[in-house]
């Protein structure tokens, strides 16, 4: 696929959401967490009654949703992506190891693995999630611990292919420890799909985390996050305060889908015959 055909768009989308993400601080104009209750449900600017010191209007406790919207950018954000770290990380290795070795080795990591897809993703987050408590630390490990697997089966298929290749024979002709052939010889050609694999996640990881925030179990308030900020919300859509779930769940949108065309084309581009991660 030629790079003009790079989905630019989306890739602005992600890239705009890391910035805002990375300089909330300073684009903020209120604090995220304090509000007043004498200015509740306040309208957009735009909107009869809005003000310009709201551009987004403010919540059931005066909280400025703008503010919320950007600093819920750095958690939802920060969250997703160290989930999709540490979950490429474990289960990589884990598809490296099962690959490479096979037999006894292959045979418990694989039964593993089907036993840990066999299970809801999000029914089971939401487990240890109520197990764990409402963190965002926990929400990390908690996503990682979900989808590991994904990076596990996907690298695993590949190494079986790749050992039978004559630079690992030859590798293991002279005498290369099978440390050094994992990391010299099979690590390298599994990297762009790990990275592929990774793209495409994110934005399960980033829904994921928005559900478990919005049923209570996730990044516990008042801290912003934009799944916290549509369980708030929520009641108040009934009665005419459209806002406080409408930016919410449009910030949710546009990063799933910017994620999830920015990932397509990564995948077309490195890995044209990585398949579906669902």
């Amino acid at each position: 696929m030629r790079a003009s055909r790079a989905p630019v768009t989306a890739i602005a989308i992600l890239a705009l959401f890391v910035l805002v993400a990375l300089f909330a601080g300073v684009l903020a104009p209120h604090d995220p967490e304090l509000g007043k209750l004498g200015l509740r449900f306040r309208p957009p600017a735009w909107v009869g009654g809005g003000s310009m010191q709201f551009l987004l209007g403010t919540d059931h406790l005066g909280r400025d949703v703008l503010s919320r919207l950007i600093y819920g950018a750095r958690v939802s954000l920060a969250v997703g992506l160290a989930a999709v770290v540490i979950a490429g990380i474990f289960g990589t290795a884990l598809g490296l190891i099962a690959g490479y070795f096979r037999g006894w080795v292959d045979q418990v990591i694989s039964r593993i693995v089907d036993a840990w897809l066999a299970l809801p993703s999000l029914v089971f987050a939401i487990f240890l999630a109520a197990l764990t408590g409402p963190s965002a630390r926990n929400i990390v490990f908690i996503l990682a611990a979900v989808y590991w697997t994904r990076y596990t089966r996907v690298v695993r298929g590949e190494v079986l292919s790749l050992r039978e290749r004559d630079f690992v024979r030859l590798a293991i002709v002279a005498g290369a420890s099978p440390l050094r052939i994992i990391v010299r010889h099979l690590l390298p050609n599994v990297l762009n799909t790990a990275v592929v694999l990774a793209t495409l996640m994110l934005g399960v990881v980033v829904v994921t985390e928005a559900s478990l925030s919005f049923l209570g179990v996730g990044v516990p308030p008042p801290q912003p996050a934009w799944g916290l900020m549509l369980s708030e919300g929520k009641k108040g859509l009934l009665t005419g305060y459209w806002w406080l779930t409408v930016f919410p769940g449009l910030a949710i949108m546009l990063v799933v889908l910017a994620a999830s065309l920015a990932g397509d084309w990564l995948r077309d581009r490195l890995d044209p015959k990585l398949g579906g991660v669902s």
